[in-house]
This record gives C-alpha cells, sequence and structure tokens, in this order.
C-alpha cells in the first residue's frame, strides 16, 4: 500500500518510467493528443500495479487512485467503543462459544474496549472483565459512541491530599467537606477554567478545577469472582443486620441467657448468639408468643426447658459470655438473620455454627 509523500514519489517515478518505457520526449507527450497521453499514463499505472500486464485495467487505476487519495488525506481510525445492548444482563464467556464457562457479566448500559473480534463475537475488556461476548448484544461505531454519551458521566479525579468542597465558586467560600486523595466525584458542570460543579452526599458543591483531572466513566462489567465475593458479602449483611430491640425484664434475660448456656454452652460466642438470635427472632414473629419467657416454655419447644434444666441453671451460675449473647441479641443482634430454628448439625441444611445448624 502506497503511503503519505513516499507512496506519492513512488507514483510518480512509476508514471516517469513508463513514461520513458513508452519512449515519449517532452515534446512528444506536448504532440500527442490528450487521449494518447491518458492512454499512456493509464498503462504506466498500470506498470506499478502488475508490471507483467501490457495494457491499463480501470478497475485497478481506480484502486490505485483511492488509495492514494485516502492516503494522502489520512484515515480516522474506528472507536475501539464497545456498548451493552441489553435490558438487564447479559454473558461474558472464556471463549467466543456459548458453551464456553461464564466469566463475568455486564449489565445494561456497561461498556469497554475491543481485544479482538471474529466469528460474530467480540474479546473486550470492561474494567477487570475480560472475556468473549456476543456481538448480537453489543453496540459498535457510532451507535456505541451515542449510548456512552447518553448514559457516562464525567467525574473528578482528586489529586491532591484532600480537596475542600465549597459551597459557592469562591476560595473565600465556605467550606462543606473534604474528600481523601483518589475519591471520585460526579461533575454536574464546568463553569469555567476555575470552577467545577459536582454531586456531594446529594447536594451541589464546587471544586477548584487546579486539584483534579477530568474523566469520562462508564459502567464496567463484574467478573464471575467479584460477582461470588459480592454475593457473600450481601449475605452476610443479611444475617447480621439487626433485627430491631425488644423491651425485657431482667428476668427475662436471666432467662435467655439460662437457655443459651444449656443449648450452647460449649460453642463459641457466635454459636451462643445464634441461639439467643433464634428465640428473639420467635418473639417478633406473629407465629410464636411475644414474651421471651412464653418461647422457651412453649410446649415440645426446647427440651432443657421442658426436662427442668434450664430452671436449674437460672438458679445458679450463668456464665458471662451466655449473659452478654442475650443481651446482645435481645438487643437485635443476630448471626443467623431470621432464623427460628437451630438443631444439631448432620440431618438438615441451613447454616452452619460451630456444631449446630440454623434456618
Amino acid at each position: 500500500m502506497l503511503r503519505g509523500r513516499k507512496g506519492y514519489r513512488i507514483l510518480l517515478a512509476g508514471l516517469i518510467l513508463s513514461l520513458s518505457m513508452l519512449g515519449m520526449s517532452r515534446m512528444d507527450v506536448q504532440a500527442a493528443s490528450r487521449k494518447e497521453y491518458l492512454d499512456s499514463l493509464n498503462a504506466g499505472i498500470m506498470k506499478i500495479i502488475d508490471p507483467t500486464s501490457d495494457c491499463a485495467d480501470e478497475d485497478a487505476i481506480q484502486k490505485l487512485t483511492e488509495v492514494s487519495q485516502r492516503d494522502g488525506a489520512g484515515m480516522e481510525e474506528e472507536s475501539d467503543l464497545v456498548m451493552v445492548n441489553v435490558q438487564v444482563a447479559m454473558n461474558v464467556r472464556e471463549e467466543a462459544d456459548e458453551e464456553s464457562n461464564k466469566v463475568g457479566l455486564l449489565y445494561k448500559d456497561c461498556g469497554g474496549r475491543i481485544l479482538e473480534r471474529k466469528d460474530g463475537w467480540t474479546r473486550l475488556r470492561s474494567g477487570d472483565l475480560v472475556g468473549w461476548a456476543n456481538d448480537e448484544y453489543l453496540l459498535f461505531g457510532q451507535e456505541a459512541e451515542d449510548l456512552a454519551n447518553e448514559v457516562g458521566n464525567l467525574i473528578v479525579l482528586i489529586k491532591t491530599e484532600a480537596l475542600c468542597v465549597r459551597k459557592e465558586p469562591d476560595v473565600d467560600a465556605q467550606a462543606v467537606g473534604f474528600i481523601p486523595e483518589d475519591e471520585e466525584l460526579e461533575i454536574i458542570e464546568m463553569l469555567d477554567e476555575d470552577w467545577i460543579s459536582v454531586k456531594y452526599e446529594e447536594e451541589v458543591g464546587y471544586v477548584s478545577a487546579e486539584y483534579v483531572d477530568i474523566d469520562f466513566h462508564i459502567d464496567e462489567g463484574e467478573t464471575m469472582v467479584a460477582i461470588q465475593k459480592r454475593e457473600e458479602a450481601e449475605r452476610k449483611a443479611k444475617l447480621t443486620a439487626n433485627q430491631g430491640a425488644v423491651v425485657v425484664g431482667g428476668d427475662d434475660t436471666r432467662l435467655l441467657a439460662a437457655l443459651i448456656y444449656c443449648e450452647a454452652g460449649g460453642e463459641s460466642y457466635n454459636g451462643k448468639l445464634a441461639v439467643g438470635a433464634v428465640v428473639m427472632n420467635r418473639v417478633r414473629s406473629p407465629a410464636y408468643p411475644n414474651t421471651i419467657s412464653s418461647v422457651i416454655y412453649a410446649s415440645g419447644q426446647f427440651t432443657p426447658a421442658i426436662n427442668g434444666k434450664v430452671a436449674r441453671v437460672y438458679g445458679g451460675d450463668i456464665p458471662e459470655s451466655c449473659y452478654q449473647a442475650a443481651q446482645a441479641a435481645i438487643a437485635g443482634e443476630t448471626n443467623v438473620g431470621g432464623a427460628t430454628h437451630f438443631r444439631r448439625a448432620g440431618n438438615h441444611d441451613g447454616l452452619l455454627i460451630d456444631h449446630q445448624v440454623f434456618w
């Protein structure tokens, strides 16, 4: 392919060479008719394309002309941006095959960069996610650019130890907060070369343009590893979400501590808290009695209450850890979510804590 000025020099040399090969002097050219001159040029061009050819091929001439024009004007490279075109999410796979292992998910309005394309599939990078996505659910070129401009947002990247967010775009305005280095803020408007309005704690704040970098942000995909970690964190958060305190008397606290000792005296603190949480979940539930004593002594529920062990422990010394677990459960703490049952591990599915399973 001919490139830039060098390409033109080669083309010119070819034309001169072709004229000399035809035995045409300057006077000959001037004397020749326009048709003969063009025929000579065409033959010379054809020699460059195919030196073995004795005649010009109009298609080849046109192709060479287009190449020369294109190289002279320069070609704008196609964007490597790719955007997702789905309503919820799409799979990203290890290989360009629907049966290949899933390595992550791309969600609605996510974007990335094209790494490779083949057979109706695109290998892309979106954040930490790298894999193959089906072209059927992707947008490219101008369509991708348009969607990115619609759903993306400008952000400021802080490049100082602590960025002051002010109430007004003025160095003397009141400071409403400080943002640490490497944090991000969503831009509302570029006011001028000195100030930028940003979204700060659901309000409008102003930061100095001198201490930030501007970047364009598009949502990114998630790897399967990241998804599993997030779901595990969400599960744990749900299990430990405070259930709400219940007002009880000192006797009920002691009674719950006694039951905890009987059911989990040899378990860790987590095991003790789990037993206390089950009792308190029942107290809060409309399916059970609404007091600690009535839950503990409900017919056929807690064996230590039925056989009198709870009563004996209640009248003796109760370990401090059992008291702490009882108080925490009454205050709403839980490590078993809303579980209302437990038993020795081995023959029931559920959350395993120490030697007992909760559900």
